[in-house]
């Protein structure tokens, strides 16, 4: 065969495998449903609406992201189980969920460390978050983002609290990662795991003290119409959710559809974080107008308190929670 038969062969076998995977991906159709536990009235869910309806116009129906708000479907660490497992499936949580499979997430989301949604947003951004990422995906989980953040959670109770012993005794619902059942436990309370379905009647009826949550969470599910009317400003961990999805089922996607699925997602973290900035002080304002009263707590107290939280568990890199405090103290 001469050189011009030779490249004439392979530009058509260039053109027919392009050609077939073009073909492919105008072919490409999937359905993907992704859980959450927040809200219709939440920003979370208006935003995860958003991101959905825009991929679903930009990839010409391709892609078909079903939502489903206040655990409809699997959530917390049932809902990542279903992304290792390679369903077609969106989990939407935060990131001490990843932490069952890469324990440096842990370390990412410990109590009080940020000041700021702005510094925990650049956090996420550096080689030392990227590595975590990665050690995700080895796992078979694909993050598609890290800082839909909802708000600092602070204590929602009846009593005012102001310092760990004043949570002697108390019994706080708390999201079941334990994470959350750690931090909650090292200020002092009663962690009570609890689904959010079951809090607000809970509340109610006295089976638990008081929750723990950000003043968005408190006005969007109404929660200041019950008997907790004090809120103690701990910031005790900053509320924020990834979004997570299969590498199995994301490596099946055609590529130009997986660069607006993660164009739209990273759009819509920066969008929230924003909007929740301009929100936030309106937001005080409106829960004090229904007898909210907010207080400030003895911080050093609390950050005493909780300092066992801060040393390496296993499976953590070692010197992963220094590297934090040093990316946190260059910011600053």
């Amino acid at each position: 065969m001469n050189v011009r038969k030779t490249f004439s062969v392979l530009s058509a076998a260039i053109i027919l495998f392009f050609g077939t995977q073009a073909l492919a991906a105008d072919d490409y159709k999937i359905t993907l449903k992704l859980s959450h536990v927040f809200s219709p009235a939440e920003q979370l869910t208006k935003s995860m609406d958003a991101v959905a309806e825009a991929i679903l116009e930009k990839t010409d129906g391709a892609i078909t992201i079903q939502t489903f708000p206040q655990a409809q479907l699997p959530a917390y660490k049932e809902g990542v189980e279903q992304v290792v497992r390679g369903a077609n499936f969106i989990s939407v949580e935060d990131p001490s969920f990843i932490g069952d499979y890469v324990p440096d997430f842990k370390a990412l989301y410990a109590p009080m460390l940020y000041r700021s949604f702005d510094e925990y947003v650049k956090l996420t951004q550096s080689d030392l978050v990227a590595d975590m990422r990665a050690k995700a995906e080895d796992q078979g989980i694909k993050i598609l983002a890290l800082h839909y953040i909802y708000g600092f959670r602070n204590l929602i109770t009846q009593k005012v609290i102001k310092t760990p012993a004043d949570l002697k005794g108390m019994k706080i619902r708390t999201p079941g990662s334990k994470s959350y059942i750690d931090t909650l436990s090292a200020m002092g309370a009663v962690a009570t795991p609890l689904p959010w379905g079951e809090t607000l009647s809970a509340v109610q009826q006295g089976v638990v003290d008081g929750l723990e949550g950000s003043e968005f969470t408190n006005i969007g599910t109404k929660v200041y119409e019950g008997p907790t009317k004090n809120v103690a400003n701990t910031r005790h961990i900053l509320g924020t959710c990834g979004v997570y999805i299969s590498t199995k089922v994301w490596s099946e996607i055609p590529e130009k559809y997986q660069a607006i699925i993660q164009d739209e997602f990273s759009k819509g973290e920066h969008h929230m974080v924003e909007l929740l900035k301009s929100q936030h002080g309106g937001v005080v304002k409106e829960l004090e107008s229904h007898g909210v009263k907010f207080n400030e707590v003895d911080g050093e107290a609390f950050r005493d308190a909780l300092k066992p939280l801060y040393v390496e568990q296993e499976g953590m890199t070692p010197g992963v929670f220094q590297a934090i405090f040093t990316a946190l103290d260059a910011m600053r």
